[in-house]
């Protein structure tokens, strides 16, 4: 595991800037921040280096491209084998409609954030695509009625 990287306020403000809106010019982020422009792309690029900014992206809107159905999946593994679990994450690892997958304690062995066009969409997946991998017991699945709350961004504070 890494080490904590520490930051000081504006390396926060800068932070915090970004996570809402990445696309911000340096000039908009500098002016923002209050810091002058070459500052703002120095500390940037050290965040970069430090490894706590990664890749810049675009958050799309999973309801106007059809995919409005969120299912959480939970996943009981067959066995515990590295092979078997690596075999495993790099399956869903290439599912482009399994959104997030986390490794838990407790009962489940996955939880998983899956979207479908419709629940006959997401029916598929499950009985033809998750089910059929040799790596997996069984799964119990929950349909999110809404999503009451989505964030992106990393509290600094």
């Amino acid at each position: 595991m890494r080490e904590i990287v520490m930051l000081d306020r504006l390396d926060k403000r800068i932070l915090g800037e970004l996570q809402k809106d990445a696309s911000l010019s340096n000039a908009e982020l500098a002016e923002r921040v209050g810091s002058s422009g070459p500052s703002c792309w120095r500390r940037i690029r050290q965040l970069e280096e430090a490894g706590v900014l990664g890749r810049t992206v675009r958050l799309a809107n999973q309801a106007l491209l059809g995919k409005s159905v969120n299912m959480i999946c939970s996943v009981r593994m067959r066995t515990f084998e590295a092979e078997s679990i690596a075999a495993f994450e790099r399956f869903i690892a290439d599912e482009t409609r399994v959104m997030e997958c986390f490794s838990m304690s407790g009962e489940w062995d996955y939880l998983l954030r899956v979207i479908a066009s419709d629940v006959a969409d997401y029916e598929q997946f499950l009985m033809h695509r998750l089910l059929k991998h040799p790596s997996v017991a069984s799964a119990s699945s929950h349909l999110a009625l809404r999503i009451a709350k989505y964030e992106t961004a990393i509290p600094t504070d």
